[in-house]
């Protein structure tokens, strides 16, 4: 479970922002509403992080920061000269020299390689514990250059002092162990580019501890654009080839949307299309005539469902656009159920405007975003801020007790 991101100097982010969102054990949690940083901790994270405040006060930098970390250890592999896709420095004249710093913090299997991820899922007792991973990009007049700094970190039992996996510095010089050893990988350091991970070059190229490591990553999938914009064809594409996928979401459909029946492909000279049944109309209806906030709902609907079957985390960037403010609860309650949706602890990240679901959540699920005049982006969780379990968090929300509301006027 991810339990911790830094970021600094990233887009409307200027200063270091640590968004920590631990919860001690004695916390109660009745609804299953937290789950253990790695199994076994006492120390919990939260299922659902909903992340509020005004237009443009950086909610979806938050977002952009994990999902641009993520993208590094995966795919930087894939990048083409110096280049650094999705990455920003904050707009000042003192942040033009300033590097860029990212960091996050997870539980999981100690010393991993491919025996020990066999034993944890055999059901074996195996060492766990917590990483630290932290990426450091150089910035010269403005663009981001090279890495100058990177490092993965381990501590057992989330006890001690991190242990070193591996860690890089400006001259491209990687420091290894016995967990992450270099022996037969050498040659890789010599070559490593100055916009690739260590995790991503060396998973390319087999090595056994980075390529776990880079299909953990691939378990987090994100819908940053407003999930109306993203483009129909995929997810169209997706559903006809996932038949059980599409059986379910017809179920969900029947549920939460009045008067959707379901929807079916339908053969035609230039292929199967979608076609929606509703009750007390005689034809069908086209996807193009659908209801916005019907064809919202199935285009985030597996990303949703394939995050909940396997874990891992989902991020959706305005997760309440045309969706429904009863309906939006039930979406985030899925992330609730233990027993028959969320067997694997899978995590939601979301940006909401919606303020009725803040009735829902609990202190622990909400971070404020707020922007300062100087266009700077400060992140905090409500654990950060003296509040009461028992305060209606709509209303306080709402009167700017907690920050992150438009200052009218």
């Amino acid at each position: 479970m991810l339990y911790k991101l830094e970021v600094e100097n990233f887009f409307s982010i200027r200063d270091r922002q640590v968004l920590d969102l631990s919860v001690d054990g004695k916390v109660p949690d009745p609804e299953g509403r937290f789950a253990p940083i790695f199994d076994g901790a006492d120390v919990r994270v939260p299922k659902v992080i909903a992340l509020y405040g005004a237009n443009a006060s950086g909610k979806t930098t938050v977002l952009r920061a994990l999902q641009f970390l993520v993208s590094m250890i995966r795919d930087s592999i894939q990048h083409a000269g110096n280049v650094f896709i999705g990455c920003e420095r904050f707009n000042d004249k003192e942040s033009c020299e300033r590097p860029i710093r990212l960091a996050i913090e997870l539980g999981g299997v100690m010393n991993l390689t491919p025996e020990n991820m066999k034993r944890a899922q055999a059901g074996e007792t195996v060492e766990r514990g917590v990483y630290r991973y932290e990426l450091e990009i150089e910035v010269k007049e403005g663009v981001a250059r090279r890495i100058i700094a990177e490092a993965l970190r381990q501590k057992p039992n989330a006890q001690g002092k991190w242990q070193r996996l591996f860690e890089r510095d400006a001259e491209g010089r990687i420091k290894d162990s016995k967990a992450f050893s270099l022996s037969g990988f050498q040659h890789l350091v010599k070559t490593l580019a100055g916009n690739h991970t260590v995790l991503s070059s060396f998973a390319k190229f087999q090595h056994p501890t980075a390529q776990l490591f880079v299909e953990v990553s691939r378990k987090a999938a994100f819908v940053i654009e407003p999930v109306h914009a993203v483009e129909d064809k995929h997810v169209i594409d997706y559903l006809k080839g996932q038949p059980d996928v599409l059986s379910r979401l017809n179920a969900e459909l029947s549920r939460i949307d009045v008067g959707v029946e379901g929807l079916r492909f339908q053969e035609s000279p230039n292929g199967p299309f979608l076609q929606f049944k509703h009750s007390g109309l005689q034809i069908e209806m086209p996807w193009g005539l659908e209801s916005h906030g019907t064809r919202a709902f199935i285009k985030m609907f597996p990303f949703l469902v394939r995050t909940l079957d396997r874990g891992g985390l989902v991020a959706i960037d305005e997760m309440d656009a045309a969706i429904h403010p009863v309906v939006l609860p039930q979406l985030v309650r899925w992330f609730y159920d233990k027993e028959n949706r969320n067997k694997f602890d899978a995590q939601l990240w979301l940006t909401c405007h919606s303020a009725s679901l803040l009735d829902d959540l609990h202190k622990e699920e909400i971070v404020i975003c707020e922007k300062d005049r100087q266009g700077r982006t400060r992140v905090y969780s409500l654990m950060d801020v003296k509040v009461r379990r028992d305060e209606n968090h709509y209303r306080k929300y709402l009167s700017g007790a907690y920050g992150g509301v438009p200052l009218l006027g």
